[in-house]
């Protein structure tokens, strides 16, 4: 189950050790509800219902664990893409579009996301709604606004799960969800929820947990609002001529067709901009990728959960799978050598956004230039050999 944060999926990074977690004094949590109080009553939550969710909450200590296992890290892109994209996943998606094909050509029609991407989220988060996670949320976010990384965001969230409790969306006690305070089906962080939840099934309610037309329209609004373009795909996989520039990494589809660039299905290019994405370096597929795959990261910050999404949604679709062959290996970096990486970049005088080891385009454009110096192949795809050539150290 891969979780996004605040639907934007943060990594928690800095969050105490499990055994500092255990060790957290009740007082400290006491101190930090009394201090929360006027905050909750100032945006209309009740005594009642906060009492109701706070009493007796305690620190969760299998939450500091759960920041260390992020799946979209170190893992091989070909087996993270390949182990979403499953023929099981591809075949209860191709299921779900036939029974919902009247709720989903709706949500198309209104929303102007397609079915796919929608059923590929939604297998992706959740397994179809079969795995909603396990983790009190309330008392995920009470040891997260207790961390010493982004409390603030998280104490916001928690506000906002109050909220969600004070208008009477869930009970207290079916209020679960992932260790990171991300609910329902589509995994909405509770902030997402009270924004872009939508009542579809015209029940009064923007049920996230248990309706089904409500979850896909809800993922749909939220691709909507960050900007999803109908008319447009993700992208495609490609193929870079002989003696390409790999230092070129944006342009028009036009600019990149006259480049020598193609399609590996054959197709001719569309109109508007994409960027040149090497997921695992030079070697391996090549992608253009538009607008709507960084729409898509607005769900989880990751080029490769991106990239996951988008080819389960285009397999449920019919289409095949890559052409070209992932390279074995493909030593990705660690969470810790991506920070390592992002603070010596910064140190170089680049620059660079945060320290989440998340590596977006803008920081790719920025590896190329480093790649360049050392006479490597300027990708844009981090490296250890490149960590090793700028001195950065974990």
């Amino acid at each position: 189950m891969f979780h996004r944060l605040s639907l934007a999926l943060i990594a928690v990074l800095a969050l105490f050790s499990a055994n500092a977690a255990a060790q957290e004094k009740p007082k400290s949590v006491a101190a930090f509800l009394q201090a929360l109080w006027p905050d909750a009553q100032a945006r209309g939550v009740s005594r009642k219902t906060f009492d109701a969710a706070l009493s007796n909450v305690t620190i969760d200590a299998r939450v500091a664990a759960a920041t260390l296992r992020q799946p979209e890290f170190g893992r091989p892109i070909g087996t993270y893409v390949n182990g979403i994209a499953t023929a099981q996943r591809i075949s209860l998606a191709s299921a779900r579009a036939v029974q919902w094909s009247h709720t989903l050509g709706a949500i198309e029609q209104q929303y102007g996301v397609d079915r796919w991407t929608l059923l590929a989220i939604w297998g992706i988060e959740t397994s179809f709604g079969t795995n909603q996670g396990g983790f009190d949320v309330i008392r995920s976010l009470v040891t997260l606004s207790l961390s010493r990384y982004r409390p603030d965001f998280f104490r916001d969230e928690l506000m906002a799960a109050l909220k969600v409790l004070e208008e009477g969306h869930i009970e207290r006690t079916k209020m679960l969800g992932s260790w990171a305070g991300a609910m329902g089906q589509p995994q909405f962080m509770p902030s997402n929820f009270l924004e872009l939840a939508i009542d579809f099934d015209g029940n009064g309610r923007k049920d996230i947990w248990g309706s089904v037309p409500d979850v896909l329209a809800s993922i749909a609004n939220f691709l909507k609002h960050w900007g999803w373009k109908a008319s447009d795909g993700w992208g495609f996989e490609v193929t870079v001529p002989p003696g390409f520039d790999y230092q070129r990494s944006r342009a028009t589809y036009a600019e990149w067709a006259a480049l020598g660039v193609t399609r590996a299905d054959g197709k001719p290019m569309p109109d508007g901009n994409a960027i040149l994405f090497f997921p695992s370096g030079a070697g391996g597929p090549a992608f253009l990728v538009g607008e709507n795959f960084e729409v898509i990261k607005r769900y989880n910050n990751s080029d490769v959960f991106a990239l996951a999404v988008s080819h389960l949604a285009d397999r449920a679709r019919g289409l095949g799978p890559f052409r070209a062959a992932w390279l074995v290996p493909d030593r990705q970096l660690s969470r810790t050598e991506r920070i390592a990486l992002q603070k010596r970049m910064k140190e170089l005088g680049h620059p660079v956004n945060d320290f989440d080891g998340r590596i977006d385009f803008a920081l790719r454009d920025e590896i190329r230039l480093e790649q360049a110096k050392y006479k490597m192949i300027p990708d844009g795809h981090p490296t250890p050999a490149l960590l090793q050539q700028i001195g950065a150290r974990n």
